[in-house]
C-alpha cells in the first residue's frame, strides 16, 4: 500500500468538484446581490468557512474560489475573479477586453477585513488576457498576474488568460490500478525530463518547442521501451525565464504555455497514464522571483513572502522565500500542491529545495540568521508547513509518493508524522551520489583505498526510504557529463559507466536517472538545445543505451530488487574483504529465497577467473547478467554459463561458487 511508510491513509475528503461548484452557486445566490447597471458585479463564491479556513492555512482548495473562473450569471456569460491583497485601497482587472484600462472594472473588497477582492464581469471569454491593476501600500501602483491563474501568456508575454479545462481523461484503469504501481514495494525506475530540450523540431533553436502533443507522439513511446516506470518532469509550472529551468516560477497552478494549453499537458498526462507510466511533478514551495508581475511585494508589502530578509531572502538564487507562518501562504501552497494531483491527475511530487525550507542558516554566515524560539536553527513554521502538506496530500491521494530533494542529516524526512517525521515517502539520497561519484571517479587501482566510501551508504540507508538520484544537477555547471566522470581510455569509461548503473540497479532503493544519461551524452545539460541524439548511431552509445534498458527490465522483473528495496531483510553483503582486488558482492533478496540476486562488481580493469564465494542456501545459481556482453559494448569474453559449485557444509548449506568476472564488469546471478 502507497501509504504504508509514509502517512495512515484517513478519510478522503467529500464531494465531486460539480457537487462544490454547485454548492458554491448556491452561496452566493443566497447571501449576495447584483446591480447589473454596473460593469462589475458583487458576486463571491466565498462561505463564511471558506475565509476562515483561508486565514487559517487550512482552505485546501482555495483554486476553486480564487483566481478567473467562467460562469453565467442572469443569462449572461462571463468570469468571477477573486484575489487576496489585504494592503490593498484600490483594485480592478485590466486586459484585452477593457483595452488595459485601469479602474474600469473595478473588484469589490470585502467587508469582512479578508483583504479579498472580488466580482463578475460579464462579456469576459475564455482566452482573454487580464492582469490586475492594483493601488497598494502607500498609494504604490502595480499590475501583476493572478496568483491563481489557469494559464498564462507564453514569455515574454506576462498576462494571465481566463481559462477552463475541458479535457475529457480516459486513464480510468491506470487510476484504479496506481495504488499498486506506485505503492513502495513496487519498482521505480524514474525518468528525470526537461521538457524543453528532451527534443525540438530545431536542435539548436531556443524558440523551438515540441508542443505537448508532440512530446506524447515521441517521449511516452521512448520511456516505454526503455523500461522506465515513472518520469519526472522537472517544473511545468509557468516561468518567465528559461535559465532558470522552470524552479522560479510565477504560475503555481498553470502548466508553462511553452508548449501549449492546460489541457493539452492533461492530454500528455493522459498518454504517459495509457501506457502504464507515472508521471512525478517538480514543485517548488521553498523560493519564487522577483519579476515585476510575479508574487514579489504582491499589494506593495510582502505579502507572500517574509518581510524580515534574514528569512525572506535566498542568497543563493537571488529570489524570496515564502512566509509559511501566514495561513493564507500555507492555502496558497497547500492548494497549488492538491491541483495538481486533483486536476492533472499525477502521481507523485518531488519537492524541491526542502533543506533550504527546513534550516534557517542554510547558506548564511553567523550573523546573518535568527535562532527561533528554542535556540535552534529550524524553521519552526516552514517544518509544520511541511507536515501539514504531506498528511494533506495523502489524505486526500492515498495513492501517489511525495518526494524530497534534501541533502543533509535531518531525521525522519520519509517517516510519519505520527512518527514526529516530516511524513515525505521518499528522499533523494544525495549523500550516495556524491560517495558513488567520488568512488567511481577515482584510477580504478586506487579504489582498494576508498572502499569504505562506496560501501558506507549501507551503513544509514534503512533511516528513510531513499531514491538514489544521478540527476540533472550533477551533468551542468563544468562538472562533466556521466561519461566524463569515468577514468581511462574510451572503453574503461563505458565500461565503468555500465558499471556505475549496474551498481545503481542493483542498490536497494528507487532509481532516478536524467535524460541522456541513459545513452552517455557526451556534453553538459543544456536547456538552450536538445540532448546529443545523433550520438547513437555509434556502436558504443546505442549499447549503452541497450545496457540501460535491460537494467530497468531486471529491476522491474526480478522482485528481488524491488519489493524489499526499503527493509533491511532485502540486502546482505556477501564479500567486502577483498579491498586490494576491488572485488564486490552482494545480495538481495525477495520475499521467497528463489528469488534472491547475487551481484558481483569488479572495480579494476582486470579479469578474475575463478573467483570463489561463499555462499549459503540453494546452490544452484544462474546468471542473468553481464555489464560486459558484446551487445553492450563489452568483449563477451568473460562470462559464466554454468558456474562451478563445491559443497563446503552441506549441513549448514554452505557451499563455494567459482566466478569469472569480466574486466571492470558486474556479473549478476539468480
Amino acid at each position: 500500500m502507497a501509504t504504508s511508510k509514509t502517512q495512515p491513509a484517513k478519510k478522503k475528503t467529500t464531494g465531486t468538484a460539480a457537487v462544490k461548484k454547485k454548492n458554491a452557486m448556491h452561496r452566493y445566490e443566497e447571501e449576495h446581490f447584483v446591480d447589473s447597471t454596473k460593469p462589475v458585479w458583487n458576486y463571491s463564491l466565498f462561505a463564511h468557512a471558506d475565509i476562515s479556513n483561508f486565514h487559517n492555512g487550512t482552505l485546501y482548495t482555495a483554486y476553486e474560489l480564487f483566481g478567473s473562473h467562467p460562469l453565467e450569471v442572469l443569462n449572461r456569460a462571463g468570469f468571477y475573479f477573486a484575489v487576496w491583497a489585504p494592503n490593498a485601497t484600490e483594485l480592478s482587472v485590466i486586459g484585452d477586453f477593457n483595452n488595459w484600462n485601469k479602474g474600469e472594472h473595478p473588484l469589490i473588497v470585502r467587508l469582512d477585513k479578508s483583504g479579498i477582492w472580488e466580482g463578475f464581469i460579464p462579456g469576459f471569454k475564455k482566452g482573454d488576457a487580464y492582469k490586475y491593476h492594483i493601488k497598494g501600500f502607500k498609494g504604490i501602483e502595480l499590475v501583476k498576474g493572478d496568483p491563481y491563474a489557469r494559464f498564462w501568456e507564453l514569455r515574454p508575454g506576462t498576462a494571465s488568460i481566463g481559462w477552463q479545462a475541458s479535457y475529457t481523461w480516459t486513464d480510468q484503469e491506470w487510476m484504479k490500478k496506481r495504488k499498486k504501481h506506485n505503492a513502495l514495494q513496487a519498482p521505480w525506475s524514474v525518468y528525470e525530463v526537461q521538457l524543453g530540450s528532451w527534443m525540438r523540431p530545431v536542435k539548436t533553436d531556443e524558440e523551438s518547442f515540441n508542443t505537448y502533443a508532440q512530446i506524447s507522439e515521441r517521449l511516452v513511446p521512448y520511456v516505454k521501451e526503455m523500461g522506465f516506470t515513472h518520469v519526472e518532469l522537472m517544473p511545468v509550472m509557468e516561468f518567465p525565464y528559461d535559465g532558470s529551468w522552470g524552479y522560479q516560477g510565477t504560475g503555481y497552478f498553470a502548466p508553462t504555455s511553452r508548449f501549449g494549453t492546460p489541457d493539452d499537458y492533461m492530454a500528455m498526462i493522459d498518454s504517459f497514464h495509457q501506457s502504464d507510466i507515472g508521471v512525478i511533478m517538480d514543485w517548488v514551495p521553498s523560493h519564487f522571483p522577483y519579476d515585476a508581475h510575479g508574487l514579489f511585494m504582491f499589494d506593495g508589502t510582502h505579502t507572500y513572502e517574509y518581510g524580515d530578509m534574514s528569512m525572506g531572502f535566498h542568497p543563493d538564487w537571488n529570489s524570496y522565500v515564502f512566509n509559511y507562518k501566514r495561513g493564507e501562504v500555507k492555502s496558497f501552497l497547500i492548494s497549488s500542491a492538491r491541483y495538481w494531483f486533483d486536476a492533472f491527475h499525477i502521481d507523485g511530487m518531488r519537492v524541491d529545495a526542502v533543506s533550504s525550507m527546513l534550516r534557517l542558516d542554510y547558506s548564511r554566515s553567523e550573523g546573518q540568521w535568527q535562532p527561533n524560539i528554542h535556540g535552534g536553527n529550524g524553521n519552526l513554521e516552514a517544518i509544520e508547513f511541511i507536515k501539514h502538506f504531506n498528511e494533506t496530500m495523502y489524505r486526500d491521494f492515498p495513492d501517489i509518493q511525495t518526494i524530497a530533494e534534501e541533502a543533509t542529516d535531518w531525521p525522519k524526512i520519509s517517516r510519519p508524522t505520527t512518527q514526529e517525521g516530516l511524513g515525505f515517502g521518499m528522499k533523494w539520497m544525495m549523500g550516495w551520489m556524491h560517495d558513488t561519484l567520488d568512488y567511481f571517479k577515482l584510477d580504478p587501482l586506487m579504489r582498494q583505498y576508498h572502499q569504505d566510501k562506496f560501501s558506507f551508504s549501507m551503513m544509514y540507508y534503512y533511516d528513510e526510504n531513499f531514491m538514489l538520484p544521478l540527476s540533472h544537477d550533477e551533468v551542468v555547471h563544468g562538472k562533466s557529463p556521466m561519461i566524463y566522470k569515468m577514468p581511462g581510455d574510451e572503453w574503461q569509461k563505458f565500461a565503468n559507466l555500465r558499471l556505475l548503473y549496474t551498481y545503481m540497479y542493483t542498490h536497494p532503493g528507487a532509481k532516478l536517472l536524467f535524460m541522456g544519461n541513459e545513452f552517455a551524452q557526451t556534453t553538459e545539460w543544456n536547456y538552450k538545445t536538445e540532448l546529443s541524439w545523433e550520438l547513437l548511431q555509434f556502436d558504443c552509445h546505442m549499447m549503452m543505451q541497450n545496457c540501460v534498458r535491460d537494467l530497468n527490465h531486471l529491476y522491474r522483473d526480478e522482485p528481488a530488487l524491488h519489493e524489499l528495496q526499503f527493509d533491511m531483510s532485502g540486502f546482505e553483503w556477501v564479500d567486502l574483504h577483498h579491498r586490494a582486488e576491488s572485488v564486490i558482492s552482494y545480495r538481495r533478496k525477495g520475499k521467497r529465497k528463489k528469488d534472491d540476486i547475487l551481484v558481483v562488481l569488479n572495480m579494476t580493469p582486470v579479469v578474475r577467473q575463478d573467483w570463489t564465494l561463499e555462499l549459503t542456501g540453494k546452490p544452484e545459481w544462474k546468471e542473468i547478467f553481464n555489464s560486459d556482453m558484446e551487445k553492450y559494448w563489452g568483449t563477451g569474453k568473460v562470462y559464466n554459463p554454468s558456474p562451478e559449485m563445491r559443497i563446503v557444509d552441506k549441513k549448514q548449506s554452505k557451499y563455494e561458487i567459482k566466478l569469472h568476472l569480466p574486466a571492470l564488469g558486474a556479473v549478476i546471478l539468480k
